[in-house]
């Protein structure tokens, strides 16, 4: 990913790539550290770079009959466990304060 020059794509790190027994799909989770319109351009910008994606992994992965068809997907796991741990340390935050 660090060949796409697409400035929508920025901090997007692939989580989790599932393929089909006969590996012609690929689903490619992608985690994006940014606001949700911005993560949602990230996945725009990967399904535009979808072709030279696929040429890419192609010409890496010659043992390969085919390169898979990429269906990308937006892994809201990482953002839910940070959001979850800001909470925590708000309520241990709220907890020491209520204490003084």
């Amino acid at each position: 990913m660090r060949d796409l020059k697409d400035p929508r794509i920025g901090m997007a790190t692939i989580t989790e790539v599932k393929l089909t027994p006969d590996l012609r799909n690929a689903t490619v989770k992608v985690s994006v550290v940014a606001e949700d319109d911005g993560r949602q351009a990230a996945i725009d910008g990967l399904e535009h770079a979808k072709g030279f994606i696929r040429r890419e992994l192609g010409s890496r992965l010659s043992n390969l009959r085919f390169a898979p068809d990429l269906h990308f997907q937006l892994d809201e796991g990482v953002a839910y466990s940070v959001r979850v741990s800001q909470l925590l340390r708000e309520v241990q935050h709220g907890e020491s304060n209520a204490g003084s």
